[in-house]
């Protein structure tokens, strides 16, 4: 472990514990009821404080005390260790954003609801962000008023749970209720004063610059609608329903747009010029309309049997843009877009789960069987855009294809327990899962993806709606896999100060083969105020059906010679020409140790990691070199002018601590006062870089990862983070305060020259709340209060005015966020 982050660490955690122990002192010494958790254990009666892994609960109190409702959000702000970047401009990436745990790719974080696997999200994110060439979960498919709690698992746990859980586990608890229920009405916008740093005009211009790098604007308003009933099913059953419906208004954050718009009339600049509109672009939030509905239901048939399930729909509209072209861009048509023309990008997404178990008592065991299917669609449709290749008959709007991932589990499992003469019996785990994934890419209209033949200046023009042309029916597929898994996990108190445990996992896939890892986890407490715990663990995630087999492909004229230019699957054979193989399972090794320190009401956690990660899957780079094109023509591929595909080889060493506190003060006047602090030290180092024999030879050869990937993997995420909340209550009244420090992050750029490093900022959130009754509860509130920007990009990186901010960003670029909130309980 880096010396630097035990001593951050240490320093950090002194000052923690002393407050906390002066806080201590003043309370009175009645304990605190604590929950029960079922992430990182089998064992039964297990606490936060009781494991040997670092486990964190957000409560469904924290999911309403916020502004912006989402669920990664949540997290972000209470989770050190958790980043939720909103990246702009990237086509589908701004509908399903990423989140990363412990700076690590959005797809090395395995997501359960009620302990069993999520499907993820269908889209693959292929742009410029944070989580470039992962497809994730999104867990803003599940309505907020639906989550009892939400535990976070932060190790390894592929032993326990299998693929995916390389960072750690998110595991979403439903909420269980047969009687009661809620509704919330929830209206916000931002309000908010943009600094951006502006570009000149060009020399001549016969239009006047004042100081517009600074503007005030009032967007992105939002209505949030939610509620859920629980009701009885039967006599002993629950069915609790919830729904949400949110409406939000797109956010624009760019900077004024001083270039050239129009070609010049008779050698001067056009008079247009003067009363053009130069805040063309979109960049910021989407506009989005959605609406969730979840059940969940639960019956005991019989006191050793018991049935469950749930089901879950969520249609999502979303519209964002891509960049400005202008009215003299060559890729324009003034015929149609006399002014220029923003294209915007219309995504569709259906997302819809069914489960349904039964847990039962045979014997000496607990068993649950169950079965859970899950699929995600997304859909394109292109508007205000135009195929330059058609000509002045373009269509303006285009339906371009989408594709879908659909994943069905079953789960087999059973615990019991054996009295071995230890200090408490044996918990014995030992299960089955069975897995289909299934993944589809569908064509767009003709089109979409056509070229038409028009020529500009003499010259064949690009095919495809301009900013996302349309999936070919070359690019079709429909591909599946199944998996079959079976653990073993053992976990007893040796002595009553050890706990030990361990697990290990066999798993099958029909695609890349086989697979064991294991974990070794114990814990020694050396009082009841303090223990040590640590892990060590193998882990593994499987290649993804998206990075397998997504493909997309568009025609670029190269010397007025056409290219089809494609992202390929491994297996194509144009990327097998190019060095790919099929794609194999990323491996890692996790080590993890920690302190847990109680007094009084006083907790503190201090857990280091480091996780080192061999053959990560990535996105290569655009191999569209001329030596590379002339070598494909060697091969036989003559049409083809290079692309890109997914190749394992890139290895990773990470490493770092967390550092939670939380107490609370009971006074008689002021009320009572709930206080957690957070740190986050995380550093990543890439050790490793892909290379293909093939273009090795090629002089020069072709860089199949560059300084941008390698530092985003680097520097991409914040290398420290802190977080502190505290939250009052006084009779009917209640506030948070809630305050983020993100350490620096690179913006990293082609050559060093154009690095941009952003700088650590503190954002603030503040609520007051007021019950009115026993019933009606209203809200108040500030998300960002002080209104703070990430480091602006200046012009050098800016060129278009389109992107002021870089979507590295760790909490984005929206601003300040007011709202206000009535909820109704009964």
């Amino acid at each position: 472990m880096n010396t630097r982050y035990i001593l951050l660490a240490t320093a950090s955690a002194a000052t923690l514990l002393a407050g906390g122990q002066a806080m201590a002192q003043t309370q009175a010494s009645a304990t605190e009821v604590e929950e029960f958790i079922v992430t990182g254990t089998r064992a039964a009666n297990r606490t936060v404080l009781d494991t040997a892994a670092p486990v964190d609960v957000i409560s469904a109190a924290e999911l309403s005390q916020l502004g912006v409702t989402e669920v990664n959000q949540a997290l972000s702000v209470s989770l050190p260790s958790f980043n939720f970047p909103r990246p702009g401009l990237a086509d589908g990436t701004d509908t399903i954003r990423p989140a990363t745990l412990r700076g690590l790719s959005p797809d090395q974080t395995l997501v359960l609801v009620n302990s069993k696997r999520r499907h993820s999200a269908s889209l693959v994110n292929l742009n410029g962000t944070i989580g470039r060439g992962a497809s994730s979960v999104d867990l803003n498919t599940i309505p907020s008023a639906m989550v009892s709690s939400i535990e976070v698992l932060r190790d390894g746990a592929s032993a326990q749970y299998g693929s995916d859980a390389i960072a750690g586990v998110l595991n979403l608890r439903l909420r269980e209720a047969n009687s009661g229920g809620g509704v919330t009405a929830t209206y916000g916008a931002r309000v908010t004063t943009v600094k951006t740093l502006v570009a000149s005009p060009p020399a001549g211009a016969n239009w006047t610059v004042a100081d517009k790098a600074k503007y005030d604007r009032t967007d992105g308003e939002t209505i949030n609608l939610s509620g859920w009933i629980g009701l009885p099913l039967g006599e002993s059953g629950f069915l609790t329903l919830a729904a949400e419906y949110l409406d939000q208004n797109k956010t624009i954050r760019t900077a004024p747009d001083w270039r050239q718009q129009y070609a010049l009339v008779g050698g001067a600049f056009d008079p247009r010029e003067a009363s053009f509109d130069r805040y063309n672009a979109w960049f910021g939030e989407p506009d989005v309309k959605q609406y969730s509905l979840f059940a969940n239901a639960g019956y005991d048939v019989s006191d050793t049997t018991s049935l469950y399930g749930w089901a879950s729909y969520q249609n999502r509209e979303a519209l964002s843009a891509g960049f400005f072209r202008r009215s003299l861009d060559d890729r324009n048509i003034v015929s149609i877009y006399p002014d220029g023309f923003l294209p915007l990008i219309n995504p569709t997404v259906e997302d819809f789960s069914v489960a349904g178990g039964a847990k039962s008592k045979l014997g000496s065991w607990d068993t649950d069987i169950s079965l859970v299917y899950g699929s995600n669609e997304m859909d394109f449709v292109i508007r205000d855009t135009l195929n330059r290749s058609i000509g002045p008959s373009s269509k303006t709007v285009f339906n371009a294809g989408g594709f879908e991932y659909n994943q069905l589990v079953l789960n087999v499992s059973g615990v019991r327990t054996y009295d071995v003469g230890l200090a408490s019996p044996l918990n014995v785990a030992a299960g089955l899962e069975w897995r289909k994934e299934g993944y589809e890419i569908h064509a767009g209209e003709p089109d979409s993806y056509r070229n038409g033949g028009a020529l500009l200046n003499g010259a064949p023009t690009p095919s495809g709606a301009q900013v996302f042309p349309g999936f070919r029916p070359s690019n079709e597929v429909d591909q599946d896999r199944t998996s079959v898994g079976l653990y073993l996990d053992l976990e007893a108190n040796v002595t009553d100060e050890l706990l030990m445990s361990a697990a290990v996992r066999a798993e099958s896939y029909s695609d890349f083969g086989e697979t064991v890892t294991g974990k070794f986890a114990a814990r020694y407490d050396f009082t009841e105020n303090f223990a040590l715990r640590g892990s060590i663990q193998n882990g593994f995630r499987a290649p993804s059906l998206q990075q397998q087999f997504f493909s997309t492909t568009s025609t670029n004229f190269i010397n007025g010679v056409p290219f089809d230019i494609t992202t390929f699957p491994a297996t194509d054979p144009v990327a097998a020409a190019l060095g790919a193989k099929p794609l194999d399972a990323e491996k890692s090794v996790n080590y993890a140790i920690g302190a847990v320190f109680r007094l009084g009401r006083v907790n503190l956690t201090i857990d280091a990691y480091r996780i080192d990660i061999e053959d990560r899957i990535v996105l290569s780079e655009n191999l569209t070199q001329a030596n590379v094109r002339a070598y494909l023509v060697s091969q036989g591929f003559v049409a083809v002018g290079g692309g890109r595909f997914f190749i394992n080889g890139v290895d990773t060493e990470t490493q770092g601590v967390d550092i939670i506190a939380n107490f609370k003060q009971d006074t008689e006047a002021m009320g009572t006062f709930a206080f957690t602090l957070g740190a986050n030290f995380n550093s990543t180092d890439v050790t490793k870089v892909p290379a293909t024999a093939q273009l090795a030879a090629l002089n020069p050869a072709p860089v199949l990862f560059d300084r941008v990937n390698v530092l985003t993997f680097e520097k991409g995420s914040p290398e420290s983070k802190f977080t502190g909340s505290v939250d009052w209550t006084l009779d009917k009244f209640g506030a948070t305060v809630r305050a983020t420090r993100y350490g620096e992050v690179l913006s990293p750029g082609t050559t060093a020259a154009l690095d941009l490093t952003l700088k650590a900022k503190v954002v603030v959130d503040l609520e007051g709340r007021w019950n009115v009754t026993d019933k009606v509860r209203v809200s108040v509130g500030a998300d960002n209060v002080f209104d703070e920007y990430p480091t602006g990009s200046p012009p050098i990186l800016n060129t278009t005015s389109n992107t002021p901010f870089s979507n590295y960003a760790p909490f984005g670029r929206s601003g300040r966020y007011l709202y206000g909130r009535v909820a109704y309980t009964w």
